[in-house]
């Protein structure tokens, strides 16, 4: 965590705890209440408290480096298989605007944000990005793979790169099958122009889920902020509460 360094001769107001903190910018992630109606009785501190510290430790890596770390864990304990990944999006409303907002084509040209994901075999999040409504799915295919973050947990080479990608008619392209092949990994990918039936979605359920367990969380849902790097914040602080819960339910079976 960033240590804020204090003027002791002019210590101002006690600093909010930074569990405190973090407990009220959770509630906010799950409510998808407003910041200025974060309850104070609850010890949380105001609402533009909260919101400062989710900036600041989303411009520190904060959030990034707790999924990194959680991945690890989960390798560790030999929950991530990676032999298989599976690629997707889903669209949501921007009521605000701002950066990474876009003309809607499901939503009669209203603002909108896409949500792009890259999951495991099992629908653990590895990475997320998001565009503007109106970007196709295909452009982000190769920046999801390349945001893979190496994820450690055992001894030897980390793991970066699935074996096999599998992904919809969206990113049906022969350039970014090449693209794919380039970096190692066997493309499954649906033509189009085809009947439903491929039988890819044996394997391609798991990124589905992983978006509706993402948009769970009520501030995902709609996009209500103008600023992308707080909204990413959330994005990834939503892929890691993920990771902590999957890795939590196993915990408890074994104990």
């Amino acid at each position: 965590m960033p240590q804020v360094k204090r003027n002791p001769r002019y210590p101002g107001r006690p600093r909010l705890d930074d569990r405190k903190a973090l407990n009220g910018i959770l509630f906010v992630l799950y409510t998808g209440i407003r910041w200025e109606f974060l309850p104070q009785e609850l010890g949380y501190g105001s609402g533009m408290t909260c919101w400062r510290r989710l900036r600041d430790w989303n411009a520190a890596g904060v959030w990034q480096r707790l999924h990194e770390l959680l991945l690890a864990e989960l390798r560790g304990a030999g929950l991530l298989d990676f032999s298989r990944a599976a690629v997707d999006s889903s669209h949501i409303r921007a009521m605000k605007g701002g950066p990474a907002t876009g003309p809607s084509p499901v939503d009669r040209g209203k603002s909108g944000s896409k949500h792009h994901i890259i999951v495991e075999a099992h629908g653990i999040p590895l990475a997320t990005i998001t565009t503007g409504g109106n970007r196709n799915d295909v452009t982000q295919l190769i920046p999801l793979i390349q945001a893979v973050p190496p994820i450690r947990g055992k001894r030897g080479q980390p793991l970066q790169r699935p074996r096999h990608l599998y992904a919809d008619r969206g990113y049906d392209h022969e350039i970014h099958r090449d693209q794919v092949r380039r970096f190692q990994i066997t493309p499954h990918i649906a033509r189009r122009g085809t009947e439903h039936g491929s039988g890819l979605g044996v394997h391609r359920w798991v990124v589905e889920g992983a978006l509706a367990l993402l948009h769970w969380f009520r501030r995902l849902r709609i996009r209500w902020e103008i600023r992308d790097d707080i909204h990413n914040a959330f994005v990834t602080l939503g892929c890691v509460v993920i990771c902590w819960r999957r890795l939590r339910k196993v915990q408890c079976w074994q104990t």
